[in-house]
């Protein structure tokens, strides 16, 4: 019989070194945790556990990708052949 995880995933935790961030998935191994601020990490879970906890606080928002526009290069000057010499 399977045991049941010690998080639910999108349950709110935080980790003393990486702060703040929203489960992704957890098993009985691992523990997928997305932070606010270093990205996508996966745990081992009896070593991670001790230092996560819980947190009451609502998701962030997921925050869209400005887009960088790519500036249109200016195209070179053009030399007339006669100023080369």
């Amino acid at each position: 019989m399977a045991s049941k995880p010690a998080f639910a995933t999108g349950a709110q935790v935080e980790h003393p070194k990486f702060g703040p961030g929203s489960v992704l998935s957890c098993s009985d191994q691992h523990i997928v945790i997305k932070f606010d601020e270093s990205g996508e990490r996966k745990f081992v879970l009896e070593i991670a556990l001790p230092s996560i906890r819980k947190i009451d606080r609502q998701p962030p928002a997921d925050k869209k990708r400005a887009s960088k526009k790519k500036a249109a290069a200016a195209p070179a000057a053009a030399v007339p052949a006669a100023a080369v010499k």
